[in-house]
């Protein structure tokens, strides 16, 4: 049972976006930072991906721990409620993430993925800039 009533986890579901998250524009800033230049959410490219360089045919996806089902992280919890539902919802995802990613690399682009747990890593975020370059 859930502990909300319907119009309060109706309005909670309702505030959780899909794009320009904390994570997302986080990422931006660093790379906005170090000079990279950039377009968001390109509805030409197969999953949208969230920021796209196209000077260095590089896509990244700043991914969510949760909805995005980021093993071994603290912040991929299964919820104890309608676990099948959300087990259900998370593999979908995860299935439609590796469809997209493969055929984008098909496509000759290099994808990269930033977890939302790595974002304050600041070797992460190094080794992020070396990606897009190489």
């Amino acid at each position: 049972m859930d502990r909300h009533s319907k119009e309060t986890r109706s309005y909670n579901m309702s505030q959780i976006k899909g794009k320009n998250t904390k994570p997302e524009i986080l990422v931006r800033k660093f790379l906005f930072a170090n000079g990279f230049r950039y377009r968001l959410h390109d509805k030409k490219l197969l999953g949208k991906p969230d920021i796209v360089l196209r000077k260095y045919n590089a896509v990244i996806f700043v991914h969510g721990c949760f909805w995005h089902g980021h093993g071994g992280c603290k912040k991929f919890v299964i919820p104890k409620t309608r676990t099948h539902f959300w087990l259900n919802k998370i593999n979908t995802n995860i299935s439609n993430d590796n469809k997209n990613i493969a055929v984008l690399k098909k496509d000759g682009w290099n994808v990269i993925i930033i977890w939302e747990c790595e974002i304050k890593s600041e070797i992460r975020m190094q080794k992020l800039l070396k990606q897009i370059t190489n």
